[in-house]
């Protein structure tokens, strides 16, 4: 079957569209969770009433982003099936399992405890109600979960074999695939991200009442200053930690994205951590011939210690990738040439397999299963015209990367001294520039967690699947002209979304909290 290149730029750049749009509410539904339910066990613990305003006003604002976020999921999921037919077909098995029990178990329990949450104050005891918050909370978690479950095992395939006579990728293990070290590390960074995103939005309110001098939040924004900066300063502690973590299990299994990361064309011993060069941020470098990005400035010996634990360890390069070279455990890693031959010869394995069960030729069908045997983990490689398609678009991997760290360090940055002045019991109010700065952190913050997702996805290009499916034979049979269609109707869509979205979330803000009962008159 053959594909038209444009069908397949579409395609891509439809996914994009809808995963970044989605990407706008999904944080801060999980980040905003978190919170609201610690403001409401302050009510719970405390009796006090206001306590119980402050948390049905971050419920609001939680309620109106869940809504968003659930509705340009659907359309995500959906688009597997319209615009990816052939992944859906050759991993259906493996990938919508996790997609599966995110529908059916996680998203029906937020979507319980959540109509709890809103329509049970006084209709159920303050520990069930209490509780039903924390489990809308928690079921957006588990929810994230299975779906980076999902997006992990793209990244690193596991717990799976492929079948000949069905043509599919089949689990032989859901351990492997639900409890993948990726996943996990990949979970973590991602939720404890988003926690940033929450507290900084939390933040970011709470000064805008201070700035804006709303006696009637003022309260709601001093209380919840010290909750959003303790929230922020963990987080961004333990996304450092987590994001550390994570780049060490892409170089273990996609060098060449951490590679595109740096910018590293040839690597080597005791590499050195790029802190910044000039990489022209619009067209690919000329790897083969330069030795290193120009006007380069780098930690000695950091990126051998973050990929390899090891100050003296090897990193492959762009260019030792695509020749071939040895691991630190003595492996040989074959040349994409040669990966490209084998994968060649696993395809046309499996077609005198299956020519063979048609016509009942046992003997035929063992001879060419045995040569599709020792060549199938390169079958993806089968379908590359030309050994460099599997470089990515380095100047967008290397500039997102640090665009990402860098917020992430200011982040940490301004949550340590926020909190700082919270302990020292500061006039924090007074502060206009620290108030300003945290309105200022909402887009940064985000534009940080969106710059997450294009490294984490434009670094394993050409693949859909890593190394076994390249995103050219994973797309449906379609013309370009419906994607193109689609696309443009999605983005007037998602974009009309995001505005009723901005434009809700404002009028709860300029709204506030719902005024507190008055007090009994005396004699009363």
């Amino acid at each position: 079957m053959l594909i038209d290149g444009a069908a397949v730029d579409w395609a891509r750049a439809q996914f994009a569209l809808t995963a970044i749009y989605h990407w706008l509410f999904v944080p801060l539904t999980l980040g905003l969770g978190l919170i609201m339910a610690i403001v409401e066990t302050k009510y719970y613990r405390t009796g006090d009433v206001f306590w119980r305003k402050a948390s049905q006003f971050w419920q609001r604002l939680f309620g109106v982003n869940f809504a968003m976020g659930v509705a340009t999921g659907i359309i995500l999921e959906f688009e597997f099936g319209t615009n990816w037919s052939n992944y859906s077909w050759f991993v259906g098995d493996i990938f919508g399992a996790p997609l599966a029990i995110e529908g059916i178990v996680a998203f029906f329990m937020e979507s319980t405890f959540v109509a709890v949450m809103y329509f049970g104050w006084d209709k159920v005891s303050k520990g069930f109600h209490l509780t039903s918050t924390w489990l809308t909370w928690v079921g957006a978690t588990i929810s994230a979960w299975w779906i980076l479950v999902a997006n992990s095992w793209m990244q690193y395939p596991v717990g799976c074999e492929f079948n000949p006579d069905t043509m599919r990728n089949e689990m032989v293990s859901f351990a492997d695939v639900a409890l993948s070290p990726y996943a996990v590390d990949k979970f973590l960074h991602t939720e404890i991200s988003s926690w940033i995103i929450g507290a900084v939005f939390v933040v970011a309110v709470s000064g805008w009442y201070l700035l804006k001098h709303r006696e009637a939040e003022r309260q709601l924004a001093l209380k919840s200053l010290p909750i959003g900066a303790v929230v922020g300063l963990v987080a961004s502690v333990l996304a450092a930690v987590t994001g550390d973590e994570s780049a060490y299990k892409v170089a273990q299994v996609q060098p060449m994205k951490l590679a595109a990361m740096e910018a590293l064309y040839n690597g080597g011993n005791d590499v050195s951590l790029t802190g910044v060069a000039l990489v022209n941020p619009f067209a690919q470098p000329d790897y083969e011939t330069e030795e290193e990005a120009p006007l380069r400035i780098a930690i000695p010996n950091g990126l051998s210690l973050l990929a390899t634990r090891s100050l003296h360890g090897y990193v492959p390069g762009v260019n030792d990738i695509i020749k071939g070279y040895t691991r630190e455990d003595g492996t040989v890693e074959p040349s994409v040439a040669e990966k490209m031959e084998r994968g060649r010869t696993a395809i046309a394995a499996l077609a005198s397999y299956r020519q063979a069960r048609a016509d009942g030729d046992s003997l035929e069908a063992a001879i060419a299963l045995e040569a599709l045997r020792p060549n199938m983990q390169y079958f993806g490689y089968g379908f590359l015209k030309d050994e460099h398609e599997v470089v990515p678009f380095i100047p967008v991997n290397f500039w997102a990367f640090r665009t990402m760290v860098g917020i992430g360090s200011l982040l940490v940055l301004y949550f340590a001294v926020l909190c700082f002045l919270l302990w020292r019991r500061k006039d924090v109010a007074g502060q206009r520039w620290l108030l300003w700065a945290a309105i200022a952190l909402v887009p940064l913050t985000y534009i940080c967690s969106e710059c997450g997702w294009v490294v984490a996805e434009l670094g394993r290009q050409p693949w859909t699947i890593q190394d076994m499916l390249p995103v050219s034979a994973s797309v449906s049979d379609i013309s370009a002209g419906a994607v193109a269609t689609t696309f443009f109707l999605f983005l007037v869509l998602f974009t009309a979304m995001l505005i009723v979205e901005l434009n809700i979330m404002f009028k709860q803000i300029r709204r506030g909290v719902d005024p507190l009962p008055a007090p009994p008159q005396g004699g009363e």
